[in-house]
């Protein structure tokens, strides 16, 4: 089952689904979705929407599927409609370019607004979209310090305790039944967390690579995957080298 599938099907806040964590001492949700609720403080949390991939390529003269807007944003809806958040935040990268809000497809748009009624939406701004976005509701910013965690785009170097952050589409392997299996991932060692790609055609970059380094103490970092059904947490000594 894809993430598009297990959107139609998981249920509200089934904790045999979902890991429970803590980041700075805020509680919060993974969820296998791939987004990140904070219970406490009613907010949602995604990453590396990366809206518009398939146009912006197309633009290059480079041909992908054109269904990446529309498969991410359901997804959305899907995990919006389950923990009704006050607040959503989206922390950059939302667009895969500097333009792709202003020429979106009304429909998308529509779609958009409709998430966002009745709530506050903040768009942080990525390296691929840094101006904010064009006609679409919400705020953009570099940066937010909310519930005492701090949201930005791309993680700051060296120890960051309480911010949540994506940019690096984290990604971790295990072996399971002496098979190969390579998920996105929610990255935490408790202080920091770094958020899984969101967006239906990003990639993902594995815990060991050197663009990691530095950014969590291995002891106690734990990669919260996405499975086919669930979140598996598996500690950083148990990934696959």
């Amino acid at each position: 089952m894809n993430r598009a599938a297990l959107s139609m099907t998981v249920l509200p806040d089934n904790p045999a689904l979902s890991a429970r964590i803590a980041i700075h001492d805020v509680a919060a949700i993974c969820d296998p979705l791939g987004a990140l609720y904070l219970p406490d403080h009613d907010v949602l949390v995604v990453s590396d929407l990366h809206l518009e991939k398939g146009s912006a390529f197309a633009r290059r003269g480079m041909m992908l599927p054109p269904y990446d807007t529309l498969a991410t944003l359901k997804i959305l809806e899907a995990v919006i409609a389950r923990h009704d958040p006050k607040t959503v935040i989206s922390l950059g990268d939302n667009f895969h370019d500097r333009i792709g809000s202003t020429f979106m497809p009304e429909p998308f748009r529509l779609m958009i607004e409709a998430m966002a009624r009745g709530r506050e939406w903040i768009w942080i701004n990525g390296n691929h979209d840094p101006d904010g976005t064009t006609r679409l509701p919400g705020s953009a910013m570099d940066e937010l310090h909310h519930a005492g965690l701090t949201f930005r785009h791309e993680p700051s170097a060296g120890s960051a305790k309480g911010e949540i952050a994506g940019h690096l589409h984290p990604s971790a392997t295990v072996v399971r039944r002496e098979k190969k299996i390579r998920r996105a991932c929610f990255a935490s060692d408790g202080h920091r967390l770094v958020m899984p790609a969101f967006g239906v055609t990003t990639g993902g970059l594995d815990l060991r690579h050197k663009a990691m380094t530095g950014l969590f103490d291995r002891q106690t970092l734990v990669a919260h995957m996405l499975g086919q059904d669930r979140v598996y947490s598996v500690r950083f000594a148990n990934l696959l080298g």
